[in-house]
């Protein structure tokens, strides 16, 4: 990477003299820790650079507009405010995180920013929504609050930022918005935080019994923000900072559940991460001769994926699984790096997010040399009978959790049959038994969106005690797991792991599967995989 410019362009200090070694008079440096990290850069600091670099430049072309996700936004922070009446709510985006020493990851907002504001990709590290209450009708849309996103807008070209600022200036990252545009893209008025947002969190805040207003913040998503608004408890005499925190909880809690029926919006944002996993897998497919021939044969899988999630999307949705053989069988192997063999099984676990940060979340399980063993046959078609049993009861006034039941219940049916239980199915499935569940120990089922785990946070009676209703977006996704160190079951079962998982819209009177033009059947798979 381009080295920062440095403040002092002064020769360094022979190492001894640097030290305060032998022959030198020089002091040991009292240089700050936190500063050293600009030590390697060589930033001139005259007066003359900084006229110079302030001057000749044309104007940028700063014009936006309206985002298309504005509208939904305003209408989910609607539906937030009608839920916390009174009460102040604070919505931090979270800010950069240190990867390695000086260099960042690649910014996410918190999901609960995202969907509130409407903003994807990397903008704004550090931005803040703050919900002022007021009185009922008089806010935003007619709502109970007015909402203000405080961010830290574009320097001038003729500050220091501009030019110095690794993490901010326009120089080393490119244009940001100014204020003026991130309200015109959002539909929101907009303040400078480093003038603003401190007051904004802290006036009048207190204990609502002695005329102070309640104010809730999404925790630990930017530790700024927790201790200024911790601060603000404390010097405004409350005391209960447990009571607070469990305060802080509900309004988390609500942005989840909030997120558990997707708008017209969102589903279509979901249909495009669908689209670009699906184009992700074809790049896999057409890359496995080469991950065969490499010495780590997973990590051609994972990146032939991770190029089309950069080049259609904005990332990866998370780590891709690209687990071939008996690595299939460990749930959430990420390390990808073993060989990729023929006559195994490749199971594919990923998902491409798109700009907007919704993601697919896909798993497809392949024969590496094009056709399935008997054995392998067996176990696919099994798993696939469960996916697709369960996805028939898909219906709005199900609940959530027979959805995994029908699919644990199907798997169980198959393992009888082969002779793997040691008790009856109906006995397994019974809470009392669950043996079946050695060889599928995870859920079938998860609620999918900005997060792939989305929803994570809503209580258990609206997830998995809760009621199917149109508009929801979940996987199914049974598998079968036979570890290579397994003596329940016959040799030939060993080494073998098969999970299929499909993306599902609940419609009005049934469900759709958005992924089911990815290659699924045998015969599909068997078919796709010949065509490359």
């Amino acid at each position: 990477m381009s080295n920062e410019i440095s403040d002092s362009q002064s020769p360094a200090q022979p190492p001894a003299a640097a030290a305060g070694g032998a022959g030198s008079e020089k002091p040991i440096s009292e240089q700050p820790i936190e500063e050293r990290v600009n030590n390697r850069s060589m930033r001139p600091n005259s007066e003359a650079f900084r006229e110079f670099m302030a001057s000749s430049w044309a104007e940028s072309d700063h014009s936006v507009t309206r985002s298309a996700s504005a509208d939904y936004a305003a209408k989910r922070r609607a539906a937030l405010s009608a839920m916390f009446p009174g009460e102040r709510l604070v919505l931090p985006a979270g800010p950069l995180k240190v990867r390695s020493n000086d260099t960042d990851y690649r910014f996410r907002p918190h999901s609960g920013f995202a969907h509130m504001t409407g903003l994807g990709t990397d903008q704004e590290p550090d931005a803040v929504l703050v919900m002022e209450p007021v009185e009922e009708g008089a806010g935003d849309d007619g709502s109970q609050h007015v909402s203000t996103l405080y961010f830290r807008p574009m320097a001038g070209r003729d500050s220091k930022e501009f030019y110095s600022n690794a993490r901010t200036g326009e120089f080393w990252i490119g244009a940001r918005h100014t204020l003026e545009t991130m309200a015109t893209q959002t539909g929101l008025p907009t303040e400078h935080m480093d003038l603003k947002l401190e007051d904004a969190i802290t006036e009048n805040a207190g204990h609502p019994a002695f005329g102070g207003l309640s104010v809730r913040v999404v925790r630990d998503v930017d530790p700024t923000v927790d201790a200024l608004v911790d601060t603000s408890r404390i010097n405004t005499g409350i005391t209960d900072l447990e009571a607070e925190d469990k305060k802080d909880a509900k309004l988390t809690e609500a942005l989840s559940e909030l997120r558990l029926i997707k708008d017209e919006w969102e589903v279509e944002q979901m249909r495009e991460a669908v689209a670009a996993t699906a184009s992700g897998f074809e790049n896999i497919i057409a890359n496995l001769a080469r991950a065969v021939d490499h010495k780590r044969g997973e990590r051609v899988v994972e990146t032939s994926f991770f190029a089309r999630a950069r080049e259609e999307g904005n990332d990866l949705g998370y780590d891709t699984i690209a687990a071939s053989g008996n690595n299939a069988t460990t749930l959430h192997w990420i390390r990808n790096d073993g060989q990729v063999n023929s006559g195994e099984l490749l199971l594919v676990d990923a998902g491409v997010e798109v700009d907007s940060l919704y993601t697919a979340d896909v798993t497809r399980t392949v024969p590496v040399d094009g056709t399935f063993t008997p054995v392998q046959r067996k176990i696919y078609e099994a798993v696939l009978d469960a996916a697709d049993q369960a996805f028939a009861i898909v219906k709005p006034g199900i609940t959530f959790r027979m959805i995994h039941d029908k699919a644990a219940a199907v798997l169980a049916e198959h393992l009888d049959a082969w002779g793997l239980l040691p008790v009856s199915a109906e006995e397994a499935i019974k809470p009392s038994g669950q043996q079946h569940r050695r060889w599928m120990p995870h859920g079938v089922s998860h609620h999918l969106g900005l997060d792939v785990h989305d929803c994570a946070q809503a209580r258990q009676e609206l997830y998995q005690d809760g009621i199917v209703v149109e508009g929801m977006v979940f996987t199914i996704e049974p598998g079968l797991y036979f570890k290579a160190e397994d003596l329940a079951v016959p040799e030939e079962y060993r080494g073998i792991g098969v999970r299929i998982e499909d993306d599902i819209l609940v419609t009005a009177d049934g469900a759709e599967s958005l992924t089911k033009d990815i290659p699924r059947t045998v015969d599909e798979v068997e078919a796709w995989l010949k065509r490359n």
